[in-house]
């Protein structure tokens, strides 16, 4: 057993929200053309690069709070999917490191696993089933 398992827990909400934090930031890039946008633009909100600054935006930002973590998680999980088999895949379906798609595999996976493992106790959600006094 590893002397960092009874902080499972509390590390598993760290991870979610330095994730959270860090995939909202390609969200912010894309809508705001934030960090160098894309090319030094914005995306048009209505393309499906807006479409999914959108969704990295809104989506990091509950995942960072832990609020409604299991459902979020599994939108962000799919959408890292679909942009891994569009974006990256055709070039190279095998090898992330040689299309460019290990991010974007790392948090399919990351949302995948917060999908199942739940925000671990720093988030909203367990502050909202805490049971009323």
């Amino acid at each position: 057993m590893s002397f960092l398992a009874p902080w499972e827990p509390q590390l598993r909400s760290l991870l979610r929200i330095v994730a959270g934090f860090t995939f909202s930031l390609h969200g912010y890039q894309k809508i705001f053309g934030w960090f160098g946008g894309m090319g030094g633009n914005k995306a048009e909100l209505m393309s499906l690069m807006g479409a999914a600054g959108t969704i990295e935006s809104i989506g990091g930002a509950l995942i960072i709070l832990g609020l409604f973590t299991r459902p979020t998680a599994f939108v962000l999980c799919g959408q890292m999917a679909v942009a891994y088999f569009m974006a990256h895949a055709p070039t190279s379906f095998l090898f992330p490191i040689l299309n460019g798609g290990e991010i974007t595999v790392l948090y399919c996976f990351t949302f995948l696993w917060l999908c199942s493992a739940g925000p671990g106790p720093w988030s909203l959600d367990a502050v909202r089933s805490q049971p009323k006094s």
